[in-house]
């Protein structure tokens, strides 16, 4: 029987993440995207008992692009996700891989005490942390 290295999100997650109103427009976000290298915008809670929103670029791509929609007149909060689905940074990879695959997403926040403190994705897990079992 082999001893695995247990590997967290924490461990893997990138520490970059751009936080975005809901009311700013679609080009407002690519913008902010592209300026911080980011494949994802989490959109903030309105109020304390909110649930944070993301929007990836194929929600862009789909729900705008696709569907001839105007960047510049289309809201992040008409094509984001929420609630997002989160994880915790104490969670051990290959369950989060697990919750990927069965939830069909391919990155979320990583949230610790109701704040997010980054993002995990599948390529976080795959080059960050199988790259430690060796």
């Amino acid at each position: 029987m082999s001893s695995q290295q247990k590997i967290y999100v924490r461990d893997v997650m990138a520490n970059t993440y751009v936080m975005v109103d809901g009311l700013k427009t679609v080009h407002e976000g690519i913008v902010l995207a592209k300026e911080h290298q980011v494949k994802a915008l989490v959109v903030s809670k309105r109020h304390d008992d909110d649930e944070y929103g993301i929007v990836l670029m194929n929600d862009i791509a789909k729900k705008v692009l696709a569907q001839n929609r105007s960047s510049h007149r289309t809201n992040i909060y008409e094509i984001m996700t929420k609630p997002a689905l989160s994880v915790d940074p104490n969670m051990n990879v290959k369950y989060c891989a697990r919750l990927f695959e069965r939830f069909g997403i391919s990155r979320a926040p990583v949230i610790e005490d109701g704040k997010i403190i980054g993002m995990v994705s599948y390529n976080n897990i795959v080059v960050n942390g199988m790259a430690r079992e060796e």
